[in-house]
This record gives C-alpha cells, structure tokens and sequence, in this order.
C-alpha cells in the first residue's frame, strides 16, 4: 500500500508541473459548460422541470459533467497502449505492484490534480455564475464522495480493459476512440439518461457506462431515493469487480500472445 501511494504522489507532483495545459483545459471545459448550459436551458423552455430534473439541476449537470471530464478521463487514455507499444510493458510487468495496480497508482495520482485544480475549480465558476444545486445533507455528500470514488475505479477498469486490445493489434487507437465514444453518451455526459426513452436506459443500465457519471450525477442533485442510492452504489462496486475480472482474464491471455511472440 506504501508503494501504490508513493507511486500515486510521484504521478501528483508530475501533473502538476503542467500548469498551462490545466489552466487551457479548465478555459475549454468551462466554455463547452456554458455553451450546453444555454442549450439545455432553450431546450426547456417555458418549462421548468423535466423527467424530474430541474432547470437548476440541469444547469448544474452540465457543470458537474464538464468538472468530472479530465477526473474521469472520459475523453480517452491511450497510456497502457503506448507502452506496449514502446516496449515499456516488459518492465511494467515485472514491477513489484500488479499490472493493474502500478497503473491504477499513476491514474489515481493524475485523476486528483484533475479533480482538485479543473474539477473544483469548474463548480465554484458556475456558483459564482448560476444558483446550482448542491447535497442537501451530510449524508448525500458521503455518497456522492463514495460515489465519485467508485467512478474513478470503475472508469480507470475499463479503460483499462480497452487499452489492452494493443495486445492484439498493431494500432488499437481506433478501437479506444469506438469504446470511449460509446462512453460519452451511455454514461450519462452527453444528455442526462433520465431524457431518454425507457428502452435505451433499461440498455445503458446493462453496461457500466451509467457507474462512470450518470450515479455520480444523480447522487448529487439529490434525484435518488435513499434506496434508490443504495443500488446505484451497489452498481458501482458490482460493476468494478466485473471489469476488473474481465481484464485481468484479458491481460493474462494477452501476456501469453506477447511472451510467444518474443516480444
């Protein structure tokens, strides 16, 4: 545990170096913000609730949304195909962390700049713009920090998952771009999930896209019963075991494939 978290603050102190990149993705996520702020408020209208969600939560969703993009790197992170790519993964592999765990440390400790410096930062820019909605209680705010925790997880398992498609073939950039796309938009970031039809939520409730943003979302806003937090918290954790198994069967066989090949 001592090594996941000196591994985790080394990859803190890196990121932190880049304090231009920060301050030009925290100007882009605030502009995009704004810009589907306005859009969500002209598709409401005269109209001041929606699926249960309100003009006021819509408009604090699309803050939330934005805050959690470079937390969650929800846009794309193609590192673990760089480094098979390289080569690097031979070392990798024989660090005295897990695979998954020597990766996961780097992530936490990127994921915690992006949260604290773009995340944060997002949110007190839409208080000092909007009247946005915030936890009504101690409780909600637990869960909505569990829920943020498990988002982390379950996202970095499934990119990882993805990445590991380099395994078997030469550029699987194409790949990661298909499984990230289909992640903005069955998470819950592009639209809320509750703005859909009954069909297509039941689908996305079958993947665990909605365990990256949407449970993290409505936790927030305070649209879920207890009961219903309870098992969008349980989903999470379900879906986390799920992925983590899937990869580690897949990093396995796509150790062998690299082993035989000589690489």
């Amino acid at each position: 545990m001592r090594l996941f978290w000196e591994i985790s603050k080394l990859s803190l102190q890196r990121h932190l170096t880049y304090r231009a990149a920060t301050v030009a993705g925290l100007l882009t996520n605030v502009f995009f913000g704004l810009l589907r702020a306005a859009v969500l408020v002209a598709l409401y209208g005269a109209r001041q609730e929606v699926a249960d969600l309100s003009v006021r939560g819509a408009i604090t969703y699309t803050g939330l949304t934005q805050a959690v993009i470079a937390y969650l790197s929800i846009f794309g992170w193609y590192h673990i195909m760089n480094s098979v790519y390289s080569g690097e993964v031979s070392s990798d592999l024989l660090k005295p962390l897990s695979y998954f765990t020597f990766w996961l440390a780097q992530d936490v400790g990127r994921a915690l700049v992006n949260l604290f410096l773009r995340g944060m930062a997002i949110m007190v820019i839409y208080a000092l713009i909007f009247e946005i909605t915030v936890p009504s209680s101690l409780g909600q705010w637990l869960a909505f920090a569990l829920a943020l925790g498990l988002g982390l997880l379950v996202s970095f398992a499934w990119s990882f998952l993805v990445n590991l498609s380099a395994f078997w073939t030469p550029n699987a950039v194409g790949i990661g771009r298909f499984a990230f796309g289909i992640t903005w938009v069955m998470s819950g970031f592009f639209m809320p999930l509750r703005f859909f039809p009954d069909w297509f939520i039941t689908l996305c409730k079958l993947t665990p896209f909605p365990a990256m943003v949407n449970t993290i979302v409505e936790i927030y806003l305070g649209v879920l019963t207890n009961r219903e937090i309870l098992w969008a918290l349980l989903g999470q954790v379900m879906w986390l075991v799920i992925l983590i198994v899937m990869g580690q069967l897949v990093l396995r066989a796509g150790v062998r494939r690299l082993v035989i090949q000589g690489g």
